[in-house]
């Protein structure tokens, strides 16, 4: 597939070396990207302001400035082909991956990285301090060995079974995840609703440890692959962020994003 280039959109990529992975700190951002969608069928390719969605993505997440690669996974060679043409890295994995751990967890077998991100490959709009931040709590605290993200939730959205909420304990951690409104409220209840922003930090060993456990009974219950950490008795520190951003599910979404791209180019001039 040929994009048409909207320089204004991003900036051009500096470099199509990625940096050396071998030292003990180093962070890989690892981006899952698959063909098939159920709402939005060759999403990662979806022309979104002149360039495909996984390009906006990759370029995003090359800003952050904590990570020592940014790589695509996917087993698709028309994605794997589009990646490498914008100037970025990107890896085949087995077509027989179940999720994007599982194709994070195939490649991360081989990789010298002391952790690993995973990023959605639908969210153009993701916030490199964001990322930076998961990159930079995994390495200056290995003993946490999954970190993900919250914001507080918005009107409506903890009734909203389509956003994910999450309680924490009085350490930050997760104690459960639901698309249930949790807590339930009783009376005047001054706590916070939060809504959990689907991006994980892993330890290596913790990611490869995940993804060869069994799926659990919470997780097939909530449709939530985060539960199957839980279950097993995996920690998930919970670092709280100011806001959420745009992800793109549908074909409403894609045009929303773009109109938020054009309106941010056009307050810039």
């Amino acid at each position: 597939m040929t994009a048409t280039k909207v320089d204004w959109v991003v900036p051009t990529l500096e470099s199509t070396d990625p940096p050396p992975s071998g030292s003990s700190d180093s962070v890989i951002g690892a981006i899952p990207a698959r063909f098939a969608s159920s709402r939005l069928p060759g999403k990662p390719l979806r022309l979104l302001a002149g360039r495909p969605l996984i390009e906006h993505v990759y370029r995003q997440a090359a800003k952050a400035s904590h990570l020592s690669r940014v790589i695509v996974l996917t087993d698709d060679q028309r994605i794997f082909d589009t990646v490498v043409g914008f100037g970025g890295e990107a890896e085949m994995t087995p077509v027989d991956c179940a999720s994007g751990t599982d194709r994070i967890a195939s490649a991360a077998d081989g990789w010298d990285a002391t952790a690993i991100i995973n990023i959605q490959g639908d969210e153009p709009l993701i916030e490199p301090q964001a990322i930076d931040q998961l990159a930079v709590h995994l390495t200056s605290h290995p003993e946490d060995l999954m970190v993900t993200l919250a914001t507080e939730a918005g009107e409506g959205e903890a009734q909203n079974p389509n956003v994910v909420k999450v309680v924490i304990d009085l350490t930050g951690s997760a104690m459960y995840f639901s698309r249930a409104p949790i807590p339930h409220r009783r009376g005047d209840s001054a706590y916070r609703s939060l809504r959990h922003i689907g991006i994980y930090g892993y330890q290596r060993q913790t990611l490869l440890d995940l993804a060869a456990l069994p799926p659990s009974e919470l997780e097939r219950c909530e449709s939530l692959e985060q539960l199957r950490a839980l279950d097993h008795g995996i920690r998930i520190r919970v670092l709280e962020v100011e806001r959420a951003w745009q992800g793109v599910d549908t074909m409403e979404d894609l045009e929303r994003v773009e109109s938020i791209l054009k309106q941010t180019v056009a307050s810039a001039e």
